[in-house]
């Protein structure tokens, strides 16, 4: 449990030196009288952690060897150290899409401990916790002055019994701060506000200094680990765990340390830089590992930047990315509006603590180095359909060509044929004179019409007219170009840049192709104040960039509908068309079910790419766009300066704009004010409700768990492929009307108008069961070759769809598997992607590889995480899925990472075994198991307190 008062066994409590008030901490440089030296080798990740250890070592939870061990830490030790290290972190960020289930299982708990004629206020967060209402604005208005106050009525429209929930959890427990919609979003917050990097606590009456650390609802939680503050994303599952006063268990850590030298030439922007990084990292293989930046170019690469790279550590699969406390640290609290006492205290405290960076400050050690030159960063995007496959800016028209190479094989035969399928608004299709001889005109204008300079005979050209404006729509056309995410919008340098290069290219005469849906939905309210200061904002409505909402909305699905005539052409002639945003996910399906193809950028261009109205181009060398004139225009025409930028920057970007935006941060706005504020110990669960419904986790929960079991007579729900993503897993994005969970909101006379969406509707677990597997572009080879939510029931290999199948095999008491091949799991931290399936009836899942916050969640909803041994896969098994199961062994003593036995019965009676590595990783991973997960081992242990 959670320790209210500190131990000191180490004798390492003293006084900080030259504050204001009387403030101590623990030094770490009292581990040197027990043996320790050469701390300032220690990897600042390491540091940190052992700081956390020192502070709560109580020969109980923590005991003196704990911290010994880890404050010996050596490059490469972790490979053969089965040690593990509870770590208690500071705080709890949580965001709504993955706060709601998380409150609505602390309420649940809550339910649960008064049907056990407990005391429901024993259930209550221990630490502090921010939850920030970002993820469920949705871009329906887009393209005028009108739609950012459109899409919040909507918001509350949809979410109104969602909120009611964070409101009443926001009086009904202590230490839980509720920060409103269309404030910002969740990272971007912490970054600019939440975030103090040194923390203090009141112990026995006297203020104790400590490093600011964290756990987040979400896998970018990573971003605050660019002001040097160590945090990352755990499952929902992990986070109410460390809300009640559980300790997170690390093995020892691996850190990889990335070393920077020089300076971001001219021209590139910091998202470039982190594609590179990206792309780096994955392909070096820091999955489950921590990653550092060190060397002398860390003091030209501005926090913003800093923060951007560790944003991205999801997708080059690290724990963390933490850059130093340094000079630019402080900087930048002063220019976010921190007060100054605070930044005093940060730098005394770091600098007293060996955890303030210099260029003179000892490089670390690490287990592996790689270095890079920011000097040769050159423009870039990422996709079609994966953050670390990098394309530069010049290649991109080739690559998208590549990956969608069976798109241009018809070549000249689709525009003979392509009459019949003109689309001029209301005209429903239908040839008119006036539409051939448009189709005519455009053959042989189309090179022209946006600067890409290719054939019309190419590829399919359809003829669209939006708002009177004729354009076309091709393989390759942008649909959705979104400036959005908190990878990039807490960025004043590439938000400027974006509205730079706005303003010129309006200057030049230049316009957005109408096809396009644009969108600005920044992650705080403090960058459309930083635009109007820089005069920049009117340049980009004038590009119909206007602003849209404060939150998290195409990166996470959230795009809303296309326009109805480029979703029908779209639709009618299987087009490639494509998304360009400045977010930090792109896999299939996730921004919108009709766009194929994503590409991520940075936001100026973003821009670019909507004026282009194309991704079938080389901007290096081909124009941009052609303007009234006829005049042809390059993207060097109209691309800012590195030194236009950081001047505008400086004029702008003011702690006045942040000091005003965050001054009532926690009081919302109108609608957040009108909303009825539930009371009480207890939620009332509403029955009826579509959205919150009390979750069936604790039911029937008994005072000690039953003894584990073999699973026998298992059958497999769905066999996959590599690089399964929890996109792929959990629901996410719009509904489908045909789909289980569509048909069930149908039923309960929901309108498809209000379906909203999965994320919105994680509080309902019916919905969220539904919607599991359910992703459009999942291939599931017990599908019989159809994509998306579909399974074959065995033995008699019926189709159906997973939740139906789910359901018969429940109703014949068979327990379920997945057979999966590398990184199961991948992509956003998703508690429902270990939910879902368990209320699928899946008891085990096997895979080469799982993703580590996954793995933890699997075991913390009580599902097994099985690996293969290495050079072993269901490939070189021959496992198809029609087999049956039995995994033999788990019934008797359980330990970390335990060989398990599983038997395979094959269709014709013959059988075979192969073993298995059990993915529980440490002593409290076998505790959890055994006790079905998490929420019932700590639950269990308060009621018995």
């Amino acid at each position: 449990m959670f320790m209210t008062a500190y131990k000191d066994v180490f004798h390492a409590r003293t006084s900080l030196e030259g504050t204001s008030e009387a403030v101590e901490y623990f030094r770490l440089s009292a581990l040197e009288q027990y043996g320790i030296a050469n701390l300032d080798h220690l990897p600042f990740t390491v540091r940190i952690i052992l700081e956390n250890m020192l502070r709560h070592a109580d020969n109980n939870l923590i005991k003196q060897e704990d911290v010994l061990s880890l404050a010996r830490w050596t490059p490469r030790q972790a490979a053969t150290s089965e040690a593990e290290y509870p770590f208690l972190p500071a705080r709890v960020l949580l965001q709504d899409f993955t706060g709601v289930p998380a409150v609505a299982d602390l309420a649940a708990m809550r339910s649960a401990v008064a049907r056990l004629q407990g005391d429901p206020e024993k259930i209550n967060p221990l630490v502090p916790a921010d939850l920030v209402i970002d993820h469920s604005v949705q871009v329906d208005a887009f393209g005028t002055q009108f739609a950012f106050t459109q899409n919040v009525e909507r918001e509350y429209e949809r979410n109104g019994e969602r909120y009611a929930l964070l409101r009443w959890a926001q009086q009904a427990f202590s230490n839980f701060r509720v920060v409103p919609p269309g404030t910002g979003i969740v990272h971007q917050v912490n970054l600019e506000y939440l975030a103090s990097v040194v923390m203090t606590k009141d112990d026995n009456g006297t203020k104790v200094a400590y490093p600011d650390t964290l756990v987040g609802t979400d896998s970018h939680t990573t971003m605050i680990n660019g002001l040097g503050v160590l945090g990352w994303g755990v499952g929902g599952i992990e986070a109410e765990a460390v809300l009640l006063g559980q300790p997170l268990y690390l093995l020892t850590p691996e850190v990889i340390g990335m070393r920077l030298t020089g300076a971001l030439p001219e021209g590139a922007t910091a998202t470039d830089l982190v594609l590179t990084v990206t792309q780096m990292l994955r392909k070096r293989g820091v999955v489950g590992k921590f990653v550092e930046f060190t060397g002398p170019g860390l003091s030209y690469l501005g926090l913003a930047d800093r923060a951007t790279i560790s944003n991205m550590s999801p997708e080059f699969g690290a724990t963390s990315t933490i850059f130093p406390v340094d000079a630019e640290t402080l900087r930048y609290m002063r220019v976010t509006g921190r007060d100054p006492k605070l930044v005093d205290l940060v730098e005394r405290y770091t600098k007293a603590q060996g955890l303030f960076r210099t260029d003179k400050t000892p490089e670390p050690q690490f287990d592996d180095l790689l270095e890079l030159d920011l000097s040769t960063i050159e423009p870039s995007l990422a996709g079609p359909r994966r953050p670390q496959d990098r394309v530069s800016m010049k290649a991109l028209g080739t690559a998208f060509r590549e990956a969608y190479a069976d798109r241009f094989k018809a070549a000249a035969t689709n525009v003979t044929t392509e009459n019949a399928n003109i689309r001029l608004g209301n005209e429903g299709g239908i040839a008119t004179p006036d539409a051939v001889e448009a189709q005519e005109d455009a053959e042989q204008t189309l090179a022209h019409a946006n600067g890409n300079g290719h054939s019309v005979l190419e590829g399919k050209d359809i003829l669209l007219n939006l708002d009177g404006q004729q354009t076309h729509l091709r393989h390759g056309s942008v649909a959705i170009a979104a400036i959005t995410s908190c990878t990039n919008t807490s960025n004043p340098s590439v938000m400027i840049a974006a509205g730079l290069l706005a303003k010129r290219a309006v200057e030049k005469g230049l316009k957005v192709n109408p096809a396009v849906k644009t969108s600005l939905a920044p992650g705080s309210r403090a960058v459309i104040d930083y635009l109007r200061n820089a005069d920049l904002l009117t340049s980009l409505e004038q590009l119909r960039f206007n602003l849209v909402g404060f939150g998290c909305t195409t990166c996470i699905g959230n795009s809303g509908p296309l326009p109805e005539p480029v979703a029908e052409a779209v639709q009618e002639n299987d087009l490639v068309v494509t998304a360009v945003l400045s977010g930090n996910r792109n896999f299939e399906g996730r921004i919108h079910p009709q766009v194929r193809a994503s590409f991520l950028a940075s936001p100026p261009l973003v821009v670019a790419y909507a004026l282009a109205g194309t991704v079938d181009i080389d901007l290096v060398n081909e124009p941009v766009g052609i303007n009234d004139k006829g005049e042809k225009v390059f993207l060097r025409d109209i691309w800012p300066s590195q030194e236009e930028i950081s001047q505008l920057v400086t004029k702008s970007v003011t702690p006045e704009v942040f000091a005003e935006n965050y001054g009532r941060v926690f009081e919302g706005d109108e609608h957040w004010q009108a909303l009825s504020n539930s009371t009480g110990t207890l939620f009332e669960w509403d029955p009826e409700s579509t959205y919150v419904r009390e979750p069936p986790f604790f039911e029937g929960m008994s005072g000690d768990p039953a003894p584990i079991q073999d699973i026998r007579n298992a059958r497999v729900l769905a066999v996959l492929d590599d690089s399964i993503t929890t996109d792929h897993i959990s629901p996410a994005g719009s509904f489908a009307p045909q789909s289980p969970a569509g048909q069930y909101l149908l039923e309960h006379g929901v309108q498809r108008r209000d379906f909203n969406t999965y994320g919105a509707r994680r509080g309902n677990h019916e919905v969220m069961m539904r919607g599991t597997f359910g992703n459009i572009r999942l291939r599931n080879h017990l599908a019989n070759g159809k994509e998306g939510y579909y399974t074959s029931h065995q033995p008699d290999s019926t189709e159906m769809t997973i939740y139906d199948a789910s359901m018969r095999y429940q109703q014949e008491g068979t327990p379920l598997l997945i057979i999966a091949g590398k990184e199961y799991g991948s992509g956003s931290s998703r508690d429902w992607a270990a939910k879902g399936p368990l209320l699928l009836g899946v008891r085990a899942a096997i895979a080469e590889s799982f993703e580590r916050i996954h793995r933890s969640n699997l075991v913390g909803m009580g599902i097994l995480p099985l690996q293969f041994r290495p050079g072993e896969s269901k490939e070189s098994l021959g496992l198809t899925g029609h087999e049956t199961y039995d995994i033999l062994g788990i019934e008797q003593e359980l330990k970390p990472r335990q060989t398990v036995t599983v038997k395979v019965t094959r269709e014709d009676g013959s059988t075979f075994t192969f073993e298995t590595i059990a993915r529980l990783d440490s002593p409290i991973d076998v505790t959890y198991y055994k006790n079905g997960g998490i929420l019932l081992t700590v639950l269990r242990r308060l009621i018995q307190a």
